[in-house]
């Protein structure tokens, strides 16, 4: 049986999502699909807008046969950690061929060629690397910008290809062709999975699906294939409003979202508007960073600098940024405001508030990444045929198997129970965001039931 891998937050499942899944089995001749999920938070540093449980139950309505988790220490990480934490997980089931993933440059050879650079590094690219550094522009910029002097003096061939590449999609040639590939956020993901593969040692093959008329980061409908980002900026603001702060009874009657919603109906597969419309019915959702504004207030004022500046992607006076803004800002978008910097975007900023909010220390994360990274195979859900490919995964796997998690938090690996004990502080932390009070019991990390479709 051909198997291929994807790496998936489904936040939420939308056309875009099912075109992958198709194309993904097409172009592969996959039999089975395993997805790498995000749990309850996601790679920007925010929680998913629904449940892990309920993402996993579209995912396999959708066709996947088996999801798997993407811990939290990776899932609310930069592409790079993000990356290796998912393809450690694909490579560690020792059934899986394929991985394919999206990419706005759709070809998987030009991004091979840059994450060989990244892997290597050549003598040439290091120093270039080191001066850009010693500007004072962040560490991406400086890469950026490394990356394409270096290509442009050292490597022709790859040059001529990047301009053939930026013709076609109607953007400059060299230098500024390399800019254009790198600040876009799938190619940059699809630049991380290719570096974790060669890590690693893989031997599953790469494969890419050029992405199809909006950007990831698109806020506006364009469509039949729009952003996730845009679907949840729909959600939260055009067809949905939600519970005062004094009025915390179920949002039932105030939830105007429905599966027949004509814009939703657009943009999105019935089997992920029917979940997300129950979801949000019985008051487990829409969750968004908003919901956790008073937790992070109050951490974030209670804590001492040295504990701030010992969070992941706190670093070079950032913690002084964060302590001042957390004082001095009335709600969380004035914080993110204050804080934020070129040099220190939003999104690595929400990363470390979530990681303040679940306990994980940058020692810890630098810890497990030194340690291999993921120490487990956590199981969400499957299908009938992800049965059959759970049963080929308990015999080939590298990594323990989990489909009871109580029955590992005990476990005599350190890095397990450490992994497990955050994960089940970010599911406490994120059912806080419910509308419905009778949902936001602790503890459901170790009572929700595996997914069977």
């Amino acid at each position: 049986m051909t198997v291929v891998g994807l790496v998936t937050e489904y936040n939420p499942f939308h056309n875009g999502h099912a075109y992958h899944m198709r194309m993904s089995r097409e172009i592969t001749g996959a039999d089975g699909v395993v997805c790498v999920m995000s749990g309850n938070f996601i790679q920007r540093g925010e929680p998913a807008i629904i449940n892990k449980w309920a993402r996993t139950e579209i995912a396999l309505s959708a066709g996947a046969d088996l999801v798997i988790e993407l811990p939290a220490v990776f899932a609310a990480a930069s592409a790079e950690y993000f990356a290796f934490g998912a393809v450690k997980i694909l490579d560690s089931l020792g059934i899986v061929d394929y991985i394919c993933f999206g990419s706005e440059a759709g070809d998987v050879d030009i991004l091979n060629a840059i994450a060989d650079i990244l892997v290597s590094e050549p003598q040439n690219y290091k120093s270039l690397l080191k001066q850009h550094l010693s500007t004072g522009i962040s560490y991406p910029s400086a890469r950026e910008k490394a990356l394409a002097d270096y290509i442009s003096a050292h490597a022709p061939d790859l040059c001529s290809r990047l301009g053939s590449l930026s013709s076609s999609g109607g953007k400059s040639a060299e230098p500024g062709s390399i800019s254009s590939l790198l600040a876009q956020s799938n190619n940059i993901l699809a630049i991380e999975y290719l570096k974790a593969l060669k890590k690693i040692g893989s031997n599953i093959r790469p494969t890419s699906i050029k992405r199809v008329s909006s950007s990831y980061n698109d806020e506006n409908l364009t469509g039949t294939f729009s952003s996730a980002t845009a679907i949840r900026n729909y959600i939260f603001t055009g067809c949905m409003h939600t519970s005062s702060d004094s009025d915390k009874s179920p949002p039932a009657d105030n939830a105007v979202l429905k599966a027949d919603d004509p814009v939703l109906k657009e943009v999105m597969p019935e089997c992920s508007r029917r979940v997300l419309t129950r979801e949000m019915e019985q008051g487990r959702g829409p969750v968004r960073l908003e919901s956790f504004e008073n937790l992070i207030f109050m951490t974030l004022r209670k804590m001492a600098l040295e504990q701030i500046a010992a969070l992941p992607y706190v670093s070079e006076g950032l913690e002084n940024r964060m302590k001042t803004a957390a004082e001095n800002s009335g709600n969380l978008a004035e914080f993110l405001e204050n804080a934020s910097t070129k040099r220190y975007p939003r999104t690595r900023i929400q990363r470390a508030l979530i990681s303040m909010l679940t306990g994980l220390r940058a020692s810890e994360l630098e810890d497990f990444m030194q340690n291999g990274g993921p120490q487990y195979i956590r199981i969400l859900g499957f299908s009938q045929k992800g049965r059959d490919l759970l049963s080929r995964i308990k015999k080939k796997a590298s990594l323990p198997v989990i489909t009871k998690t109580a029955d590992h938090k005990n476990s005599d690996n350190p890095y397990v129970r450490r992994m497990l004990e955050i994960e089940a502080t970010a599911t406490d932390i994120y059912v806080l965001g419910y509308d419905n009070p009778l949902f936001r019991k602790g503890g459901q990390e170790y009572t929700s039931n595996i997914v069977r479709l």
